[in-house]
C-alpha cells in the first residue's frame, strides 16, 4: 500500500516532513522526501494576477477595501497552522484505500504524487467520486465495486479523463489575495501551496482557512462600515435558483444535482418548503466507507431518519441579520455556508464562503472574479 503522511511543524520557520510509505513484499519502508525549511517573504502581485481596477462608482466607505489590502500585505505562508495534517495519495494506489483513507483522516481531498513523473499531477477529490458514481451507478455495462478496485491512475487515465484537469497551485510567497482570487476564478475548493524549490506540498489552502485567518487577525484592520448593514440589503449570497432536495427524492437524485448545477451542499426541505436538514458533498464520501453504493434509491427522509450518513445540521441566518453577524456565525461554526430562510424556515438563499470573500475582498478592490 502506498500512502504519504504529510505533518507540518512551525516555530520560527515552517519544516515540513513528508513520509513516504511503501510497503511491498520484504516489508520495508522507504522515506523520499527531505525536510526542507521554508521562510516566507512578501512580494507584490505576480504576473498573471488579477489586475485591480478601481469601481466606477466612488466608495462611500473610505475603509471598504480595507480587507483587500489585508490580503495584499500578508502571503499564503502566513495562513498555513502551526500544526497540520495533510495526506498525499500515490496514483498507483486503490480508488478504494484512497477514499478510505479521506475518510479516515476526516479531509475532503488529497494532492496525487505520480512516482514515475516524480511531481504532483492532480488532486483526489470527493468531487470525483460523486462523478464517478452518478455516470456507472446505473450502468449496464461497469459494475460500481469493480471501480473501487481500480488504481487511482487507472480513473485519471479512463474515467475522469473529462473532468480533471491540470493542478492548479500556488507558491508560498503569493498574497492570500491571488489565494482569493485563483479559488473563485477556477471555481475550485482547495488550492495547494507548494514551494518551487522543492516541489513539496506544503498546505492546502481553503476559503474556509482564508475566513479564519481574517477573523483571528481583523481586528487589527478597520472594520468596514457595509458590515453593519442588513444582508437584505446588500444581496450577498445566492437568491434565485436555489439549488435544493426534496425529502421525497432520493440519494440518486441528490448525486444528479451535485453533478449538473455544482453545488456543494443542498438544503434538503418539506413540503411546505421549509428546510430540514442539509446534504453535502462529504455525506456521499460515507457511501465509500459503508459500501452502500446499492442504497442510492432511499429517500433523503429515510437518510435523514436512519442517520445512515453524517448529515450537518442546518446553520441559517435571516434577512435582518448584519454582514458582521453572519460572519462571525460562519467562522465559529466553521462551515461553508448559511442557509438564508424567512420566519417560517422555508429556504430563501445560500449565502456561502466564496460570496462573502468576493464581496468582502475582490468587489472592493474593483474585481469580478465569481462572476466572470
Amino acid at each position: 500500500m502506498c500512502v504519504y503522511i504529510y505533518m507540518c511543524v512551525c516555530v520560527c520557520v515552517c519544516v515540513c516532513v513528508y513520509i513516504y510509505i511503501d510497503v511491498g513484499a520484504n516489508g520495508k519502508t522507504k522515506n523520499i522526501f527531505n525536510v526542507v525549511p521554508h521562510s516566507c517573504r512578501l512580494t507584490d502581485l505576480q504576473q498573471g494576477s488579477p489586475s485591480l481596477c478601481p469601481s466606477q462608482e466612488p466608495l462611500q466607505d473610505p475603509d471598504s477595501d480595507a480587507y483587500a489590502k489585508f490580503f495584499m500585505s500578508h502571503c499564503c505562508y502566513d495562513a498555513i497552522p502551526t500544526s497540520s495534517k495533510l495526506v498525499i495519495f500515490d496514483t498507483t494506489l486503490q480508488v478504494k484505500k484512497a477514499f478510505f483513507a479521506l475518510v479516515a483522516n476526516g479531509v475532503r481531498a488529497a494532492p496525487l504524487w505520480d512516482n514515475k513523473l516524480q511531481c504532483f499531477v492532480g488532486m483526489l477529490t470527493i468531487t470525483d467520486f460523486i462523478n464517478i458514481l452518478h455516470r456507472y451507478y446505473r450502468s449496464p455495462m461497469v459494475q460500481i465495486y469493480e471501480l473501487e478496485e481500480h488504481k487511482i491512475e487507472t480513473w485519471r487515465e479512463v474515467y475522469l479523463q473529462y473532468s480533471l484537469n491540470s493542478l492548479i497551485s500556488i507558491t508560498p510567497d503569493s498574497s492570500l489575495f491571488e489565494a482569493i482570487y485563483s479559488l473563485l476564478k477556477n471555481k475550485i475548493h482547495r488550492l495547494p501551496v507548494i514551494d518551487p524549490e522543492s516541489g513539496n506540498v506544503l498546505h492546502i489552502l481553503t476559503h474556509k482557512r482564508i475566513l479564519k485567518f481574517l477573523h483571528i487577525f481583523g481586528s487589527m484592520i478597520p472594520k468596514p462600515r457595509f458590515l453593519q448593514k442588513r444582508i437584505e440589503e446588500v444581496k450577498i449570497g445566492t437568491f434565485k435558483s436555489i439549488a435544493t432536495v426534496r425529502e421525497t427524492e432520493t440519494v440518486y437524485d441528490a448525486l444528479s444535482i451535485f453533478v449538473e448545477r455544482r453545488v456543494s451542499a443542498l438544503p434538503v426541505v418539506n413540503e411546505q418548503g421549509k428546510v430540514v436538514a442539509l446534504y453535502s458533498r462529504f455525506d456521499v464520501i460515507n457511501l465509500a466507507a459503508q459500501k452502500s453504493y446499492n442504497n442510492l434509491n432511499m429517500t433523503m427522509q429515510e437518510v435523514i431518519q436512519s442517520r445512515w450518513c453524517c448529515i450537518e445540521g442546518v446553520l441559517k441566518c435571516y434577512p435582518h441579520e448584519t454582514l458582521e453577524t453572519i460572519i462571525d456565525r460562519i467562522a465559529e461554526a466553521e462551515v461553508h455556508r448559511l442557509v438564508l430562510v424567512d420566519t417560517e424556515d422555508v429556504v430563501m438563499g445560500i449565502v456561502s464562503l466564496s460570496d462573502l470573500l468576493q464581496a468582502l475582498v475582490l468587489t472592493p478592490a474593483g474585481v469580478e472574479a465569481l462572476f466572470s
